[in-house]
This record gives structure tokens, sequence and C-alpha cells, in this order.
């Protein structure tokens, strides 16, 4: 199954935070999206891996997402090693994404920016053909997306690129809200955190509104890129 676009997250629901509106857009316009976890969250606070688990598939089927895998990497604990690696290259290798979309460079979470360091370092090694992998049995060939970038997260950076997601911020919100165990719930009788709270909900609005700015729409989603964008047009944006 060949993927247009791959998003690679720390933890289930850091796609759905940051990315899923330009997720909804893309898929939209006929691309075939997927996200792979690297963990199941078995960390965080609130819930469980399992409860993770079923709001994961939750999201996926809202998103209308064309798969979704979580590798099971562990949380808080995962390393940018050869073995994390190669389970990342092997993934992209069997979907061969032609973009991938990962973690904020740097951020509160010190996974995410290690996620995201994870990731670039796959997406190159993937490209390597001495590194081999295999997948049901089989060896693959090398694969090296096209362009990487980062989905924003916690801290402010900068946009490189803008998405309008105004007319998928309905369906964007939707898809967070299945992650019910992580999230503002007042009938929940679980320990409150950073991400439970109202507040959090009302700066996720003004951050997607904050990048709407930029694009002169109502919400926007703002990206970092990885390596230059070659120009081929300067009447095409």
């Amino acid at each position: 199954m060949k993927l247009d676009i791959l998003v690679i997250a720390a933890h289930p629901d850091d796609a759905e935070i940051s990315c899923s509106g330009t997720l909804l857009l893309h898929l939209a316009k006929g691309y075939k999206v997927g996200i792979l976890d690297l963990t199941r969250g078995e960390m965080g606070t609130r819930g469980s891996a399992e409860l993770r688990d079923i709001e994961s598939a939750n999201s996926s089927r809202i998103l209308g997402l064309t798969t979704r895998v979580n590798i099971g990497l562990y949380d808080c604990f995962f390393s940018n090693d050869q073995e994390s690696q190669r389970k990342i290259i092997a993934q992209l290798r069997r979907f061969q994404p032609e973009v991938v979309i990962c973690n904020a460079p740097e951020d509160r979470h010190p996974d995410h920016g290690k996620g995201a360091s994870l990731a670039i370092d796959s997406c190159f090694y993937a490209g390597l053909s001495k590194i081999e992998t295999e997948w049901e049995g089989r060896k693959q060939d090398a694969w090296r997306p096209k362009n990487v970038f980062h989905y924003l997260q916690d801290r402010l950076l900068v946009p490189d690129l803008v998405f309008d997601i105004t007319p998928f911020w309905d369906k964007k919100i939707e898809a967070f809200k299945a992650f019910k165990s992580q999230f503002y719930d007042p009938s929940s009788d679980e320990p409150e955190t950073y991400i439970s709270t109202e507040s959090f909900w009302k700066f996720l609005e003004a951050r997607a509104r904050e990048m709407g700015h930029y694009i002169s729409v109502p919400y926007g989603e703002g990206f970092k890129r990885t390596k230059m964008l070659q120009g081929k047009d300067l009447l095409v944006f």
C-alpha cells in the first residue's frame, strides 16, 4: 500500500492535535494518508495504553485515514537508536510515502523533539540500500521521502508553510475529542493534567486562529521545513 503522506507521531493524539486539519484537506483531494504512532502513550497520567488504542481507532475512522500503525516503542524512554530506526525504516519502505510529517523539532514534551530527530534520521537511512530490512519475509527496496516537515505543537515556532483548514475545523475537533481520556472532560474523576484543562482547548483554537491569521483565513495549521524548498513558479502559491 503506497501512501502519499505519512505522519510520524511520538504519541497517539499528536497528529490529531497538530495536523489533522491538513490531513483532512489532503484526504479530500484524494491523497492516501496514514499515521505511524511510535508509542502507545502508556506513560500518560490519564487513561491507559489499551484505552488509547481504542481512541486511536475511533479517531482514525473519523478522519478516514488510509491506514494507521503503532510500532510500540517505549513511551518516554525510546531512543534514536538502530533498533528504533530499523522499525521506522521498515514502515517507510513498506508505505513509500512521498512526504513525511513529524513532531516539532523542539517542544515542551521531550518525546516530541526526540521523535522528530528519530523520524528525520530514519527517513534518510531508509534511502540507503545497504541497510537491509524485511517486511512479511521479503527484502525491501530502499526508499526516501521527497520532503519531511514538522507540525507545530506546544511551543510557538514561526511556520514556513501554513494550510487553510477552515472547512475541516469541525471534523478536526471531532477527531481530537475521540481521545476522551486525555482532554477536557468535566465528568472525569482522573487527575487534571496540562492538556486536560479547559484552557488547553482554548489554546488550541487560539493557535489555529493565529496560524490562520498568517494567511488571512479563520483557521490554519503551520509547518516547519527540514530542507530548502525548490520554487518552480512565482505565480503558483
